[in-house]
């Protein structure tokens, strides 16, 4: 398959800015109201940069998700706000970096149950859609909060069907925290009720979304489709999976398993293309693909160094394709560095709905880029558990990793094994300042999860926890 990187005329990057403009307004040139886009955000989980046939996995094709990247654009460097579930999740929802919370300040989802969450009272991508006049869904993983005191309908969705924590059991929708061994808990929801529901949970997510278009085909729509494929436990539609000790799964697991894992989530996406082609949706609608962080065991990630977790290349480089048939042009690559909370400014931008001016996104809209721009210059941050902290300024790259520094050129050396800190020690003054006078701004990171915990689960040992 040939990709053509974006190099558009001026003519053309002010005719697609012209048409965002004419459809985020009332009325369009023939005096009738247009109709303004609707959303499909789907987001895999654990998905690795390269994990898709489009990116380069050779063992497997993933032919319908795919099919986003042929009718639009591809982004060779996207990127994760953070290299686990949960933190990513709330720079999501609320367009800024999640280090400025509480629930975005730790690792995985453990640490947003019980009192930890993303607050209802803040403005947030759904609610920002709602109040705007569009009905709202997620169907999928929610992960930044549970009841009473948060979940999906607080912070504006319409409807939910899915999973309030980080992961579950593909087939008995339940859980077994890795960390505080008990009995298993069930965790499957439509809207804030419990519900027993049949099925392998990445088809039940494909049925639901495919039902919430149907049901909302004449009005404009925001849908967010957040699967759990391919996250641990290792199960298939086909095989539920060995007895494990905990969802880990570290007994389990394979290339193959993941593969068939993977596929039955782009048969799904072909499923909902299909639904939004039958409803003559597909050129009124912008689809979104991408994960929630880095890979982890079976991904593909080379020539990237690290995986989830981590804050190398591998953790928070993840797959990004945007369609707008019709608007977005077809087959295109870019090379625009872009981040989760991106996608809050930049949807709005594409809906012609103005952002919460009191908690002002620190994401960018990239619709000019969607259209043929040119790439942004701009510096990204991260810091998570551990004293990990890390920015970007493509293509230079600072890392801090404990107590040790290293400065990365991303052009020279993708698999970040060439530290450029005494070759260049005046980027790596300057992304080092930058990098911690941002951090001070931020809430302080939560504590890691001992590494000694990890390690246990791995080689199958009974964790051994702190004060136990």
């Amino acid at each position: 398959m040939e990709w053509r990187t974006m190099r558009a005329t001026r003519r053309e990057v002010i005719a697609g800015a012209m048409s965002v403009t004419a459809l985020g307004a009332t009325g369009a040139s023939s005096g009738q109201a247009a109709r303004r886009p609707n959303f499909v955000f789907i987001l895999a989980d654990d998905l690795g940069a390269f994990d898709l046939s489009c990116y380069g996995r050779e063992d497997y094709q993933t032919p319908h998700i795919d099919s986003i990247a042929r009718r639009g654009m591809r982004f060779d460097l996207g990127y994760a706000n953070s290299s686990s579930c949960a933190p990513t999740r709330v720079g999501l929802i609320s367009g800024r970096y999640q280090n400025r919370l509480l629930a975005g300040s730790g690792e995985g989802g453990g640490y947003t149950r019980g009192k930890i969450g993303y607050p209802g009272d803040l403005p947030s991508l759904p609610g920002l859609f709602k109040g705007a006049g569009y009905r709202t869904g997620l169907v999928g993983k929610w992960g930044i909060g549970e009841l009473p005191d948060y979940g999906p309908l607080k912070s504006g969705y319409d409807e939910f069907f899915g999973l309030m924590g980080g992961g579950i059991d593909y087939w008995s929708h339940d859980f077994l925290d890795p960390l505080t061994p008990g009995p298993r808990r069930p965790d499957l929801y439509e809207d804030e009720t419990p519900v027993k529901v049949e099925g392998y949970a990445t088809d039940l997510f494909s049925d639901r979304a495919c039902d919430f278009i149907r049901r909302n085909a004449d009005q404009p729509f925001m849908l967010s489709l957040h699967y759990t494929a391919p996250h641990w436990p290792w199960q298939t539609r086909d095989e539920r999976g060995s007895p494990r000790m905990t969802d880990m799964h570290y007994e389990g697991g394979s290339p193959k398993i993941y593969r068939d894992m993977v596929l039955p989530m782009d048969h799904g996406v072909g499923r909902v293309l299909d639904t939004l082609g039958k409803h003559r949706l597909d050129r009124d609608t912008v689809v979104i693909f991408t994960s929630d962080n880095g890979g982890e065991r079976f991904s593909k990630m080379w020539p990237l160094r690290g995986g989830k977790g981590e804050l190398w290349e591998g953790g928070i480089r993840v797959p990004l394709i945007i369609s707008w048939p019709g608007r977005i042009r077809g087959g295109t690559v870019s090379r625009q560095v872009a981040v989760s909370m991106d996608f809050l400014p930049t949807m709005a931008a594409l809906a012609g709905i103005a952002t919460d001016p009191s908690y002002p996104p620190d994401g960018v809209d990239l619709s000019p880029q969607l259209f043929g721009g040119p790439p942004l210059d701009r510096t990204l941050f991260w810091m998570t558990p551990g004293e990990r902290l890390a920015a970007l300024s493509y293509p230079w790259k600072y890392l801090r990793n404990g107590a040790l520094e290293y400065l990365y050129n991303l052009d020279e050396d993708p698999t970040e094994h060439a530290n450029f800190k005494s070759r260049n020690p005046a980027m790596l003054a300057d992304l080092k300042a930058r990098t911690l006078a941002w951090s001070q701004g931020m809430q302080k990171a939560m504590p890691a999860v001992p590494r000694t915990l990890v390690d246990q689960a791995e080689a199958l040992e009974t964790p051994k926890l702190p004060g136990k």
